[in-house]
């Protein structure tokens, strides 16, 4: 048995893949269905498990691009804009950071102009938003 706590075993299957059922996931982390369920009911109430979703591949995406963008936020100004940027349709994700930049979100559009919109009429035009950089995904490599 491995010497991972049976938390970690599921989350690891989980993160592999959010669509294995209860027997694949008891299956592969060593441990029974019901371990599983009540594991994952435990970790979903505690806000651990925040959902599920599909990864994608932007390079196969035909109809649209998808960026990472660095963004800076006056610190006075902070929890109006993250709200603002919260709900725009166009960020799929938003993150703080303690990297180069505040905040990091995932923002997809048609194409690269469209991605570029959204960044010059919706993103610069939140209040406190200071900063928005742009890293276009090209490929993806796991």
């Amino acid at each position: 048995m491995s010497t991972q706590s049976t938390e970690d075993r599921i989350l690891s299957v989980l993160e592999d893949d959010a669509q294995a059922s209860y027997a694949e996931i008891a299956e592969r982390a060593n441990v029974s269905k019901p371990t599983v369920r009540k594991y994952i009911d435990k970790l979903e109430d505690e806000g651990v498990i925040v959902g599920y979703s599909a990864e994608i591949d932007p390079k196969k995406l035909s109809s649209k691009s998808i960026a990472l963008v660095g963004m800076d936020v006056a610190s006075e100004k902070y929890v109006e804009a993250t709200r603002a940027l919260k709900a725009l349709d166009e960020i799929e994700t938003l993150y703080t950071s303690s990297g180069d930049h505040m905040l990091m979100a995932e923002v997809r559009a048609a194409d690269g102009d469209a991605v570029g919109e959204v960044i010059s009429e919706k993103i610069h035009a939140i209040d406190g938003v200071t900063a928005a950089h742009p890293s276009f995904l090209q490929e993806r490599l796991k």
